[in-house]
């Protein structure tokens, strides 16, 4: 069930009506959809200025104004990476202010970009929670993988699990790794698409908050329909599906 509007903390009321709007243009408000939103921060050392000006506290905030609508808990998984990834910590509705900067400045020194530790990390987080409904992982960063293979290799693996992998590119990058995993051939690499890529340019912050969640739920709605017929998320996976890890 969603969270009550006037549960909604006055700073991220207008964000989750403008959440709902966008969610009703791809089908999603009234199918009692419930899934958990996460959200994957890059912190490698070119990220410092998007730190600066608030832009991943925004990111952060439309996560939780779009969870409010998918799951009850009123808050949001949040998996920060740089050269490792550092273990799932949260925003919720009761602590979300400044709460992006403090967790940032807590890690300290900011390194490289290891895609792989941070997808691995969600999905650890994700099978320990034992959750059967799917999540929708808003997966940021500024630009391409320490190891790209290894980043391949976990993404393909994940599709069996009911995860869906939106990446967002911030900056000028041309993010051709990002627009090869949105692309990657289904059966033959992965049993569905799951992923998905929005490049939201040098200035994210230019970006009306309407076409942002316009944007990061385009392919959302084509993966729960091709997941689902596979019984990927609510049910056991039905035969073609292989266990995460298991080669193919």
């Amino acid at each position: 069930m969603p969270i009550s509007l006037d549960k909604i903390p006055p700073g991220l009321v207008d964000l989750t009506k403008t959440a709902a709007v966008s969610l009703r243009k791809r089908g999603l408000a009234d199918r009692g959809l419930r899934a958990a939103v996460y959200l994957v921060l890059d912190r490698s050392g070119s990220m410092r200025p998007y730190y600066r000006n608030g832009t991943v506290q925004h990111l952060a905030e439309q996560a939780l104004a779009l969870a409010a609508h998918l799951d009850d808990d009123g808050t949001v998984p949040v998996v920060f990476f740089d050269t490792d990834a550092h273990p799932a910590t949260e925003v919720s509705l009761d602590a979300y202010e400044g709460r992006v900067q403090e967790l940032h400045e807590r890690y300290g020194h900011m390194g490289t970009t290891n895609y792989a530790a941070a997808m691995l990390e969600v999905i650890e987080h994700y099978t320990a929670t034992g959750a059967t409904a799917p999540a929708f992982v808003i997966f940021q960063t500024d630009g391409g993988p320490d190891a790209k293979r290894e980043a391949e290799r976990v993404l393909c693996r994940a599709a069996c699990l009911p995860l869906f992998w939106q990446f967002v590119g911030f900056g000028d990058d041309r993010f051709a790794f990002l627009r090869k995993l949105d692309e990657l051939a289904v059966p033959r690499r992965r049993i569905v698409d799951n992923a998905g890529f929005l490049a939201a340019g040098p200035r994210p912050l230019s970006w009306t908050d309407e076409a942002l969640y316009d944007a990061l739920l385009a392919e959302f709605p084509s993966w729960l329909e091709a997941a689902g017929a596979l019984g990927l998320h609510g049910e056991a996976p039905r035969t073609g599906a292989r266990p995460y890890g298991e080669p193919r």
